[in-house]
């Protein structure tokens, strides 16, 4: 341990963020480099916990603390206090494909089970990781391994999110010959057109798939598997599938006039944003520009499109949440280590208090009914409060309160109700069955589906989840792939 008393010595110190009407004149990122001198002493704050409980991975009271891919944090803060970054990367490689998209777009498990958070503040886990891949990138360190002897075997992965980029960086690796099937024009996926560009700039992506085509990974873009290739030709021509197609079937909402003009998936809605800024169209498809804009959800994807129609330069934007407010303090009953179930302000809300004065979401409340135009065109939207009522088998439902009914104007109506399962198409062209949830359906801690050579992984087999998550199923799927390709696997 390198500072023992780091953690008494040094405040917390997060990364700089550009102030909201400045980040909101364009899609760039806006959280500039903390000078190296200062990330030392983050990273000294590191207790080396005998337990750390930062890297456990473990369900506390039904949440996740603790990193899903048990990254070596303690060893790698100490080796960034040490000055040796160069081990601080080797460590974090060892558990992590991809932390320079983890140390931009998790939510930091870590941090929430931190010692050091019980009773102050946590280490800065997020943006020390963060601040190792990037010098090992500008360093020159991060150069293609390209593996040294090929097996002869050949593995179709379906989907170039983070899971199925994490099982193709493995298995190639591995020196298997990896070909990674993405129906968008360019590799990435959710990572690519999911995540707004202030969040994860798409020049990240690109350095990175890059790197892999130099390992040898192909990319096949611009084709749809299922529609333009046959499951039936993938499994001829190839020893493995892993389908990592996502959980992209979004959920909708139950409201009269549905069907009127101007009514979006926030999917579609933020990959039209970065269809613009990444140069695939020369507009916005979808334009927030002088309207009024309301989303439906209160989670990460609402914040997207509050903080991208801001930056478009909507009217006014609102942001519906059904669920009650979170308390602003843990609650005795929510505990270290326990995820903090607390009100947070994301970006996309503070941009929006710094544009029109207040926080744009309205907490109890959703759309009832959306009102249009002769023409068709949403013009507003009718809500309505909703209260917590006990259904008949004991369950907590959202109900609608009478005569609390009010009218919003609208132009432009966001759906960020989340996501239901993979879409029907791939599981129909596989002959794999679906879970409830809508995923696709292995045996418990398996990746394997019934079809044989069949693998899935990421929120295709979960659900919709986390990066992070994305990442470890990537990795535990190849290991599972390899295994049955070799009979053996050596992977950690």
């Amino acid at each position: 341990m390198g500072k023992p008393t780091g953690f008494l010595e040094y405040k917390r110190i997060a990364s700089p963020t550009l102030a909201p009407l400045e980040r909101i004149k364009n899609f760039l990122e806006f959280h500039p480099s903390l000078e190296l001198a200062k990330r030392r002493e983050q990273a000294a704050r590191c207790m080396n916990c005998g337990v750390p409980f930062c890297q456990s991975g473990t369900v506390f009271g039904g949440m996740v603390s603790g990193c899903p891919l048990h990254n070596l944090i303690p060893e790698w803060n100490d080796a960034i206090y040490s000055g040796d970054w160069h081990e601080a990367l080797t460590r974090l490689l060892k558990t992590n494909s991809f932390p320079e998209f983890t140390g931009r777009v998790c939510p930091a498990l870590c941090e929430a089970a931190c010692t050091c958070g019980m009773n102050g503040e946590s280490v800065t886990v997020h943006d020390n990781e963060l601040a190792v891949i990037e010098t090992g990138f500008q360093n020159g360190w991060m150069t293609a391994k390209i593996p040294e002897i090929r097996s002869g075997k050949r593995v179709a992965i379906v989907g170039s999110g983070p899971a199925g980029l994490a099982a193709a960086d493995r298995l190639n690796e591995r020196g298997h010959s990896v070909t990674v099937f993405e129906r968008a024009p360019k590799p990435g996926g959710l990572l690519m057109y999911g995540i707004p560009n202030m969040k994860l700039d798409k020049s990240i992506v690109k350095r990175r798939v890059d790197l892999m085509r130099e390992e040898g990974v192909e990319f096949v873009c611009g084709v749809n598997v299922g529609v333009d290739v046959s499951a039936e030709k993938l499994l001829e021509e190839y020893d493995a599938v892993v389908l990592a197609c996502g959980s992209k079937t979004p959920r909708d909402i139950a409201a009269t006039g549905r069907d009127s003009t101007g009514v979006y998936f926030a999917v579609d809605y933020l990959t039209s944003a970065t269809e613009y800024v990444v140069g695939d169209s020369n507009e916005f498809r979808i334009d927030a520009k002088g309207k009024n804009v309301v989303v439906v959800g209160g989670g990460d994807t609402g914040n997207d499109c509050v903080g991208t129609a801001v930056r478009q330069g909507c009217k006014s934007v609102v942001q519906l949440e059904m669920m009650k407010k979170l308390p602003d303090k843990r609650a005795e009953n929510n505990p270290w280590p326990q995820w903090a179930r607390v009100c947070k302000t994301d970006y996309g809300q503070e941009e929006a208090a710094a544009v029109f004065g207040h926080d744009p979401r309205i907490y109890e409340t959703t759309v009832k009914e959306i009102i249009s135009d002769e023409n068709g065109q949403i013009s507003a939207v009718k809500t309505v409060k909703l209260e917590a009522k006990k259904d008949e088998s004991g369950r907590s439902v959202m109900s609608e309160i009478e005569g609390s009914e009010s009218v919003i104007p609208c132009e432009l109506l966001l759906i960020a109700a989340g996501f239901v399962g993979c879409e029907s198409y791939i599981s129909d062209a596989f002959g794999i069955e679906k879970t409830p949830r809508g995923c696709l359906t292995t045996d418990s801690g398996k990746y394997s589906t019934a079809v044989p050579k069949v693998f899935t992984a990421g929120d295709a087999h979960r659900g919709q989840s986390l990066v992070v998550w994305a990442i470890s199923e990537g990795r535990a799927c190849a290991a599972e792939v390899d295994e049955f390709l070799m009979e053996y696997s050596n992977m950690e």
